[in-house]
């Protein structure tokens, strides 16, 4: 208890005292209690039809009283081994669909090979959420009104996740968890990153495509992104020639814009300047993991983000880089968040098979210590402007080996925020061994280099499973 005091006074230190905006308190004793669940059973505990190794079950759950009269309730299902007891748990998240969520990939081989007990609970954006269409609305006017960070998606998407680790807890016959990882991506990476930073009941946290140490996809504030970045994408919506992309292209960028509040909206409300910049970053305050690491590690958390280069809903991984290179990652070179192919969406990192190995890899870590978790890279680079040649040197601390390793590199990258950045091209070379734990490598870099961007990638097998990480994204200008 001694840990959440602490973070707590962490989280209502973060917002400047000049502005009236507050980070919600998530109050952990509320969220631990089961007899506050109101747990409606829609399918109790069966063997699954296909698989009758797998036992199940689908519940829904009250989440929260959001504020008076306003509750959350929303689906659970629990996968376990047909028999025994589950100590190691996955939370993750699923639709809002009455079914039973089914496993795949590293998930299901973990269910399956190594009994990890599976947590889903249903989790949409805003707007689905019921009263669909309406929700997100109403928890914008609180917002606006209470200048209290718990009326926005951060903190009811975080609430969510350790609501179904409570819920798993109630069911003290299959699930008596010792040691949780949650994991899950884009919004639902921010549920996973609030979770583990407000509840220490999380031991490992795998957030994908999520922010890290910026707002993801945009201010807050919808009218706070420099007018330089807007124009650039206006007329990059503008220049599209497939109507159909730049019709999904808008549809997502509606989206987005249905989670925000709008500088009207605000100024109507008579919030003061500070306030208006104090909201944009505080909304996601919940889930920045940067602001808590020292916390994390004093509890012992485990931390694994895995990114996307080109992802403008995980911006700010070259300041990432600067400040926090111990933090573990793997930033996919290319790597988007996801989207419409028509839009020219083809590289989206939540699909990619080595993100689905890395999570078993993780776990196989983390649960079980059958493999190491190979420590971040430490990468010596020198750019010949004049000559255009770029050499790097690649250290492990822990004297990993990596039977894979190569470096990546993009010219001139467009800005954060950017719609153009989620389409920049990257190129890459092999990294040979040089040394004990160390691989380096020269490239010629061809056309008129102004800044050029840098990130190493390396896969280590071990005990069957694959974990692939990177060095932070570094920027030489």
């Amino acid at each position: 208890m001694k840990s959440a005091a602490i973070l707590f006074a962490l989280l209502f230190s973060i917002v400047s005292a000049s502005a009236e905006i507050t980070i919600g308190r998530f109050d952990m004793a509320s969220i631990r209690d089961t007899g506050t669940l109101e747990t409606k059973v829609i399918a109790d505990w069966h063997l699954n039809p296909k698989d009758a190794s797998i036992r199940q079950k689908l519940v829904e759950i009250t989440v929260c009283e959001w504020w008076p009269g306003m509750k959350v309730r929303l689906p659970v299902t629990f996968l376990a081994p047909a028999t025994g007891v589950c100590t190691n748990v996955i939370i993750e998240n699923t639709g809002l669909q009455l079914k039973p969520a089914a496993a795949a990939g590293a998930k299901l081989r973990l269910l399956k090979e190594n009994g990890v007990g599976l947590v889903f609970i249903g989790m949409v954006p805003i707007d689905g959420m019921e009263p669909v269409g309406k929700l997100h609305l109403m928890m914008e006017e609180r917002f606006i009104q209470t200048k209290d960070t718990r009326y926005t998606p951060a903190w009811i998407w975080g609430i969510s996740d350790m609501r179904a680790l409570t819920a798993a807890v109630a069911e003290k016959d299959v699930f008596q968890p010792k040691k949780v990882l949650a994991t899950g991506g884009s919004k639902r990476g921010v549920a996973t990153a609030a979770a583990g930073i407000a509840d220490d009941r999380v031991t490992a946290i795998m957030p994908v495509v999520a922010p890290v140490i910026e707002s993801p996809g945009g201010p807050y504030v919808e009218g706070m992104l420099p007018a330089e970045i807007t124009k650039m994408n206006e007329d990059f919506i503008a220049a599209m020639t497939d109507p159909v992309g730049r019709e999904k292209l808008l549809v997502r960028q509606k989206a987005r814009s249905d989670e925000r509040i709008t500088m009207k909206m605000v100024r109507d409300a008579g919030w003061s300047d500070a306030e208006i910049k104090s909201a944009c970053n505080a909304a996601w305050e919940a889930c920045r993991t940067t602001n808590y690491l020292e916390e994390l590690k004093k509890r012992g958390t485990e931390i694994f983000y895995n990114q996307g280069s080109n992802d403008n809903v995980s911006p700010g991984l070259v300041e990432l880089g600067r400040r926090f290179p111990q933090l573990p990652v793997y930033i996919v070179p290319g790597g988007q968040h996801g989207g419409a192919k028509e839009a020219g969406f083809v590289k989206s990192v939540g699909g990619l098979p080595e993100v689905d190995e890395n999570l078993r890899a993780f776990a196989l870590h983390h649960f079980f210590g059958t493999r190491h978790m190979v420590a971040p890279p430490q990468v010596g680079t020198q750019w010949d402007k004049a000559t255009h040649r770029l050499a790097v040197k690649v250290v492990f601390p822990d004297h990993s080996e990596p039977q894979d390793n190569a470096v990546w590199w993009s010219v001139n990258r467009h800005p954060d925020y950017s719609i153009a950045m989620e389409f920049d091209e990257w190129a890459s070379a092999p990294l040979e061994k040089t040394g004990a734990a160390t691989y380096s490598g020269e490239i010629n870099v061809e056309g008129d280099v102004n800044m050029l961007d840098v990130i190493t990638v390396h896969a280590q097998e071990e005990s069957g499973s694959t974990l692939t990480v990177s060095s932070p994204e570094i920027r030489l200008e």
